[in-house]
């Protein structure tokens, strides 16, 4: 589990074609301190096991399907990531619970600038839109970010972003047109599951009418 707080934005070393897979090797300098082997990291908010650690560098095998459904297909060896090591108990959550498990991705549709405040707007998917709310909890490349504006008929949500953020993310690369990784929050999914399993239940609705009439 992350906390969505990323720890350094890292460059990629090297990048090997493997049978079946995509071997990752990023530079993650003092971060490598005490990571041993089959450590959760998340690289760009997905969660990838640690198969090497060599001096600065640490390398991950990506699975095809990993590979699919992450942005991490099209980095290339010129590329920076985010990197945030997994929390242990007691750590401060300065973000929200992230799993590393990623819901999808989101192009970057617009980037506005006033002054020091930055508002990026992204597609906002039909398949996972649903969990998305004003005010509420999203991770983008694994940063915990807080929804600003979002219009579902329009399909887009906005974040705004300080120039912190900016400066120590990929958030303040991408250009437009480039897709970033999307986890929504577990306990938004949740309640949002919930309540419309229960909405949907006969039984439900037939007690409702009942208290209605």
């Amino acid at each position: 589990m992350f906390t969505g707080i990323v720890q350094a934005l890292a460059p990629i070393k090297h990048i090997a074609d493997e049978s079946g897979l995509i071997r990752l090797s990023v530079t993650m300098t003092d971060m490598t301190q005490g990571l041993e082997l089959g450590a959760s990291v998340a690289v760009n908010g997905t969660c990838l096991t640690v198969t090497g650690v060599t001096g600065d560098t640490v390398s991950f095998d990506v699975i095809p399907e990993t590979l699919r459904t992450t942005n991490l297909g099209a980095l290339s060896e010129t590329s920076l990531v985010n990197v945030e090591r997994s929390f242990q108990i007691g750590d401060e959550v300065g973000g929200h619970i992230v799993s590393g498990h990623v819901t999808g991705t989101a192009e970057l549709l617009e980037r506005r600038v006033n002054g020091n405040d930055h508002v990026l707007r992204f597609e906002l998917a039909a398949a996972w839109g649903r969990f998305v709310f004003h005010k509420g909890f999203i991770a983008l490349d694994g940063a915990s970010l807080t929804v600003s504006a979002i219009n579902r008929e329009a399909g887009w949500f906005e974040v705004s972003l300080i120039p912190e953020t900016l400066a120590r993310t990929t958030l303040g690369q991408r250009a437009q047109g480039e897709r970033v990784n999307v986890e929504v929050d577990n306990q938004t999914v949740t309640t949002v599951e919930t309540v419309e399993r229960i909405l949907a239940d006969p039984a439900y609705r037939q007690a409702l009418a009942g208290a209605s009439g």
